[in-house]
C-alpha cells in the first residue's frame, strides 16, 4: 500500500465520515484541516506525504479506538513522537498519531530495580532528569535527547554517542504495552516456553503471533544466520535474529523483537525500560587534527584506552559553529584552526582516575604522531561550549544549505567495524568526489558510524539520479567491509527499498511474512522496511512544493537566500524548537506542546500559505493567523534554531498582509503608538496612572480594548528622562579628563517615560567614564509597530530615527541604550525595512551595547567602583532579554556585573519570561504569558533567598517578574551605578 491510497479523491469519499467517527470515539484532539495535515506531512527527512488527518491520543483507549476505526475505513496508521526521524519513518498516508502532546507521563521509577515505566511520548531528557534524582539514566544518548521521545527511540532502535558503553535502545527495553493491528491490546515481554504456549492457545491476533512466529523463525534459521549483517550496531530490517534459538536460556521476547520495527507491526503505548547508573563524572580529550582522515586514523589508539565514546567533527561543522552566536564560544577553546576534532570521553566516579586516562591517551597520540594538540576538558565549564556544538552538529550542517540545495540524509547512517573505518571513509569520500558532491563528516568513530550528508538539490532531476547512484554504491561499499546500511536511524523511506538486496531473498521474504502476520491488512505504517516505494518517491522539495508565486513584502527576506517562502522553508524539521527545559525557543510550544506552536510548525504553515496561488490572500487566512497567534516574537529562533528561521520577522510580515485584507484592529494601533501614549501618559501623570489602579477601569479596558484586567499597568513618570536631561542642561556633570568621545543615548519609549531612573543611572555612568552623552530621543525605532505588523508605520518611524542618527550625531560615534528590543531593532529589522536607505548600514555598525563601553571603562581605570558598596557579599541572579540573547548573547552584561566588587553573579536558565512586550497585556494571551513565566523563570527566582538581588535587562521582563513573583528586578546598569555611588539599596 502506497501514498496513492490516500489521494484527494479517496479522502473526499471517507474524510468527513472518518473525522466524525473519530471525534465520537476519541478523547484527544482530532485534526483534519489542511494546515495540520501539512504540518504532519514532514519530519526531519527529505520526504513529504500529506496524511488524511492527525489524532492526539490522551491514553491507550484512544489508540485502540483510532486503530479500530482506521481498520474499519481501510486507512493506514503512522505513529509519531517528535518527528525527528531522518529516513522518513514518521510520514505517510492515513492517520498520524502524535504521542508527544498528551501521552508523555513518567508513571513509575523503581530505583532498586533500576527501571522506569513511561508512556511513549516521554522525552529522553525528561526521563533522565527524573532518573538523575536516583543516580540513574536511560542508557542510549541521542543528540536529539532534548526532544526525541522514547517511542521514537524504540521505533528506530536509536543509539547515540554512548552506545559503545550502553548499547542501543533494544538493549534497554524490558516490556511494552502495545496495540495490535486489529485494535486489540497486548503486553510484550520475555516469556518462557510454557507461557508462550499458553498465550498461543488464544483465538486472537496475539495468539496467532505466538503460534506462527516461532514456526517462521525455525523455518528460516539458515537465512537468519547467513543473511543478517553481522555488525552489532544495526537498526535495519526485523530483528528475527533476536528470536533465533529461543529456549530455556533465551526467552521468547516480542518486546525486543518489535524494537526498530518503525511502527509497522504494532503501536507501542507504554514501555518498561531499564535504567543504568549515571556516571558521576565525565572528562574529555579533544584531539586537534590537520585532516579528517588523520582524526579517524587516531580512533584505534583512542579505543585501546577503553573510552566511553569517540566522536568526530570535521571543519565544515566547526566553521559553521563560528557563525552562530549560540555556539561561538567554541572558538575560544580551540588551538589553531583544526580540520577535524576527535572527542574522546571517559566516564566514572573517580575524577583522578579519569584524568589519568586523559593523560595516557594524550601521550599515546603524541607518541604515535596523531594530531597536533590535545585539549583536556575536565570541568563542566571547560566542556560546555565543546559539547553544545557536538550535540548540534546536525543542525549546523543543515544550516549550510542554500535554497533547495540541502545536506540530505540518505547515506548518513552506515557503519563498519572501527578497524576498517579510516579506509572505508577514504573510499566513501572518493565516491562523493567522483560525483562532485560536497559533504560534512561527523559521528561516532567508536562504533564505526559516521553521519555524512551530501548537499543535493532535489528539484534537479539530474541530482536526484546522482543521489540514487551514490546510495547504491555506498550500500555495496558497506557490504564489502562487513557493515550495515543503517546503524541507528532506521530504514524508513530512504533505505527500505534496498532491504531485499541487503538481506537476500529468503530472509527478506521471511520479513514480509512477519509483516503479514502482525498486520494482515497492511495498514501499520506501510512502505517501511518491506514492500517500500523507491527512495526517490515522495521527495519533499521535488514533489511537495509548487513554484513560489510572486509576493511583494515590506521586509527584505533576500538576506537568507530568497524570498519570504524561502525564509520559512529553511526549516528542515530537526525539531530543536521542541525542546522544553533549556534555552528560550519556543516559549508557547513549551506551554502547549502543540506542533503548530513550535517554530517548525509555524514555518511549515507559512510554506503552505506562501505556496498557494494567491499568497497575499493566504497570509490573511484565519487558520494561519491562529497558528501564528501565540508566537511571542521573542526572536530566540533566530539564534537557537540552527537554520536561523526568524519567525518574528515572518510573523510581522504576515500580520501586515492580514491587516491589508481585514483591516487593523484598534488594539494593534494603540500598541503601535506606544511612544506617543507613553509621552502623553508622562505629561499627564499622576492623573494618567489612576485608571490602571482602579479595578473597574481595568475591567472596562479588557472588555473594550482587550487589555488583561489581571495585568498591572506600568506607571508613568512625570519627571521623565527627557525632562531630566533638559532641566539639568549645562549643569550636567562634566566628562572626566581625557574625554573618550561622544556617545548617543537612545531614549527608548519605555524607560524614558516609565522607568527614567534607569536611563539616568546609565547616563551618569557613561559621563563618569569620560563620555560626552548626547540624547537621541526624538523618535521611535518602530519596534512596537513591527510587533503588530504595522510595517508601513514601522518603516516611517525607523526611517525618521535612522535619518536623525545619521545626520544629527557625530559621525562614527556609538549609539547605545538600555532596552534591548529597541537597541537591537536598529541592528536587525531596521535593515530589513530600509534596505534601500544607504544610511542604515552605517547606523547599524555604530550600535553598541552600553555594557561594553562601561566594562572597557572599568578595565581601563576610567570608571572606579566602590570596593565597600552595599553590594559586596550579595548574590544577584540575572535574567537576559530574549532579543539580547538572539542578537548578541548576554556575555557583555554578565561581564559588567562581574566587575562589581564582591558581587556573586549567576545567570539563570530561565527561558523566556512570557511577557514579550504587549503579548502579556493582551487578555487572550494573559494565561499563556503566565504559563511561560511559571515554567522556569518564576521557580528560579522563588527558589532564591529574599536577600538575593534579581536583575533583568528588559522592561517587559521586569514587569513580569514583579507581577509573577512579587520581586522587584533591577536593571544591571542600576547595580553598577549603586556600586559607583556606594548608596543604600532602594526599597
Amino acid at each position: 500500500m502506497t501514498a496513492e491510497l490516500i489521494d484527494s479523491a479517496r479522502r473526499a469519499e471517507y474524510g468527513t465520515d472518518l473525522e466524525r467517527v473519530l471525534r465520537s470515539r476519541v478523547a484527544g484532539e482530532v485534526a483534519f484541516d489542511d494546515y495540520t495535515r501539512h504540518l504532519f506531512s514532514r519530519d526531519a527527512s527529505m520526504y513529504s506525504i500529506v496524511p488524511a488527518g492527525v489524532v492526539f491520543p490522551r491514553h491507550q483507549d484512544d489508540v485502540v479506538a483510532v486503530v479500530r476505526t482506521a481498520a474499519d475505513f481501510g486507512v493506514p496508521i503512522v505513529p509519531r513522537g517528535a518527528g525527528t526521524s531522518l529516513a522518513g519513518q514518521t510520514v505517510g498516508p492515513g492517520l498520524v498519531l502524535d504521542f508527544s502532546r498528551h501521552m508523555n507521563r513518567i508513571l513509575e521509577i523503581d530505583p532498586d530495580a533500576r527501571t522506569a515505566v513511561v508512556e511513549v511520548g516521554v522525552v529522553q531528557d525528561q526521563l533522565n532528569r527524573a532518573a538523575a534524582e536516583h543516580g540513574l539514566m536511560f542508557g542510549p544518548d541521542t543528540s536529539t535527547s532534548n526532544r526525541a521521545t522514547i517511542g521514537g527511540m524504540l521505533g528506530n532502535n536509536s543509539a547515540g554517542s554512548g552506545s559503545l558503553t550502553f548499547g542501543m535502545t533494544i538493549d534497554h527495553i524490558r516490556a511494552l504495552d502495545v496495540v495490535l493491528s486489529d485494535g486489540s491490546c497486548a503486553r510484550f515481554e520475555p516469556v518462557d516456553e510454557d507461557e508462550r504456549l499458553r498465550r498461543a492457545e488464544a483465538d486472537t491476533l496475539e495468539g496467532r503471533i505466538y503460534r506462527e512466529l516461532p514456526q517462521l523463525v525455525t523455518a528460516n534459521e539458515k537465512a537468519i544466520a547467513t543473511g543478517m549483517p553481522m555488525f552489532w550496531r544495526r537498526a535495519c530490517g526485523y530483528r528475527l535474529d533476536r528470536l533465533a534459538g529461543y529456549g530455556e536460556a533465551n526467552p521468547f521476547d516480542l518486546a525486543k523483537f518489535v524494537v526498530g520495527a518503525e511502527g509497522t507491526l504494532v503501536v507501542a503505548t507504554r514501555a518498561l525500560v531499564d535504567l543504568v547508573p549515571k556516571p558521576r563524572k565525565t572528562v574529555y580529550a579533544v584531539g586537534h587534527f590537520e585532516t579528517t582522515h588523520a582524526a579517524i586514523s587516531a580512533t584505534e589508539d583512542a579505543l585501546s584506552c577503553h573510552p566511553h565514546q569517540v566522536e568526530l567533527m570535521d571543519k565544515t561543522i566547526l566553521d559553521l559553529s563560528r557563525r552562530k552566536i549560540e555556539y561561538a564560544d567554541l572558538g575560544h577553546h580551540l588551538v589553531g584552526d583544526p580540520a577535524a576534532l576527535l572527542f574522546v570521553s571517559f566516564s566514572g566516579d573517580d575524577e583522578a582516575e579519569l584524568v589519568e586516562k586523559l593523560d595516557n591517551l594524550a601521550s599515546l597520540w603524541d607518541s604515535n604522531g596523531h594530531g597536533y594538540h590535545t585539549l583536556k576538558a575536565v570541568t563542566a565549564a571547560e566542556q560546555a561550549a565543546l559539547l553544545k556544538v557536538r550535540k548540534s552538529s546536525l543542525g549546523l550542517l543543515m544550516a549550510a544549505g542554500e535554497g533547495t540545495r540541502r545536506p540530505l540524509a540518505f547515506i548518513e547512517d552506515t557503519a563498519v567495524p572501527p578497524v576498517h573505518l579510516a579506509e572505508y571513509t577514504k573510499r566513501f569520500k572518493e565516491i562523493l568526489d567522483e560525483h562532485r558532491l560536497e559533504a560534512g563528516f561527523y559521528g561516532h568513530c567508536s562504533v564505526g558510524c559516521l553521519h555524512i550528508r551530501p548537499f543535493v538539490d532535489l528539484t534537479d532531476p539530474a541530482q536526484v539520479e546522482t543521489m540514487r547512484h551514490v546510495a547504491e554504491k555506498i550500500k555495496n561499499l558497506v557490504r564489502e567491509y562487513g557493515g550495515v546500511n543503517s546503524s541507528e536511524h532506521g530504514d524508513g523511506l530512504a533505505r527500505s527499498e534496498f532491504n531485499r538486496e541487503i538481506f537476500g531473498d529468503e530472509l527478506y521474504d521471511a520479513m514480509r511474512m512477519v509483516k503479514r502476520l502482525f498486520d494482515p491488512a497492511g495498514l501499520m505504517n506501510p512502505g517501511k522496511i518491506v514492500d517500500a516505494p523507491s527512495m526517490t518517491e515522495n521527495l519533499r522539495d521535488r514533489d511537495a512544493l509548487t513554484p513560489a508565486p510572486p509576493l511583494k513584502t515590506m521586509l527584505r527576506f533576500e538576506v537568507v537566500g530568497g524570498g519570504m517562502r524561502d525564509a520559512a522553508d529553511r526549516c528542515m524539521n530537526i525539531g530543536v524548537c521542541r525542546k522544553t527545559a533549556a534555552g528560550v525557543m519556543c516559549p508557547s510550544y513549551q506551554a502547549t506542546l502543540q506542533e503548530e506552536h513550535s517554530t517548525r510548525g509555524r514555518a511549515n504553515a507559512l510554506v503552505k500559505a506562501l505556496s498557494e496561488p494567491d499568497p497575499h490572500a493566504a497570509l490573511a487566512g484565519e487558520r494561519l493567523h491562529e497558528i501564528l497567534d501565540l508566537c511571542l516574537m521573542c526572536k530566540a529562533c533566530k539564534s537557537e534554531c540552527p537554520m536561523s528561521v526568524d519567525m518574528a520577522a515572518l510573523k510581522a510580515e504576515t500580520l501586515h498582509h492580514h491587516h491589508e485584507v481585514h483591516g487593523t484592529p484598534m488594539r494593534s494601533r494603540i500598541f503601535g503608538s506606544i511612544r506617543l501614549l507613553n509621552r502623553l501618559g508622562s505629561a499627564t501623570a499622576p492623573i494618567s496612572n489612576l485608571p490602571g489602579r482602579w479595578g473597574v477601569m481595568r475591567a472596562l479596558m479588557e472588555r473594550t480594548v482587550g487589555l488583561a484586567a489581571a495585568r498591572p499597568m506600568p506607571e508613568f513618570a512625570r519627571d521623565n528622562l527627557l525632562r531630566w536631561n533638559k532641566r539639568r542642561g549645562r549643569r550636567r556633570s562634566r566628562p572626566a579628563a581625557g574625554t573618550v568621545g561622544t556617545v548617543n543615548w537612545l531614549a527608548d519609549s519605555f524607560t524614558t517615560f516609565t522607568e527614567p531612573h534607569i536611563g539616568k543611572a546609565a547616563i551618569e555612568l557613561l559621563e563618569a567614564s569620560g563620555w560626552n552623552v548626547e540624547m537621541a530621543g526624538g523618535g521611535c525605532c518602530g519596534r512596537s509597530s513591527l510587533s503588530k505588523g504595522l510595517l508601513d508605520d514601522a518603516r516611517k518611524k525607523a526611517a525618521g530615527l535612522v535619518t536623525s542618527l545619521a545626520r544629527d550625531t557625530v559621525p562614527g560615534s556609538p549609539i547605545v541604550g538600555c532596552e534591548p528590543s529597541c537597541v537591537f531593532t536598529l541592528r536587525d529589522e531596521t535593515v530589513a525595512l530600509l534596505s534601500d536607505m544607504p544610511e542604515v548600514a552605517q547606523v547599524k555598525q555604530r550600535v553598541r551595547q552600553v555594557e561594553e563601553l562601561l566594562t572597557a571603562a572599568i578595565d581601563e581605570g576610567r570608571l572606579r567602583l566602590d570596593e565597600s558598596s552595599w553590594l559586596r557579599g550579595r548574590r544577584v541572579v540575572f535574567h537576559g532579554h530574549c532579543h539580547q540573547k538572539a542578537e548578541v548573547g548576554t556575555a557583555a552584561t554578565m561581564a559588567l556585573l562581574r566587575r562589581i566588587p564582591g558581587l556573586e553573579v549567576v545567570e539563570i536558565e530561565s527561558g523566556c519570561c512570557g511577557m514579550a512586550g504587549s503579548f502579556g497585556f493582551e487578555a487572550e494571551h494573559y494565561e499563556t504569558s503566565m504559563t511561560v513565566g511559571r515554567d522556569r523563570l518564576f521557580p528560579a527566582i522563588e527558589s532564591e533567598p529574599e536577600d538575593t538581588i534579581v536583575a533583568a535587562t528588559g522592561v517587559s521582563c521586569r514587569q513580569q517578574i514583579f507581577h509573577g513573583v512579587g520581586r522587584t528586578a533591577w536593571h544591571p546598569l542600576e547595580l553598577v551605578r549603586e556600586a559607583l555611588a556606594g548608596a543604600a539599596p532602594r526599597d
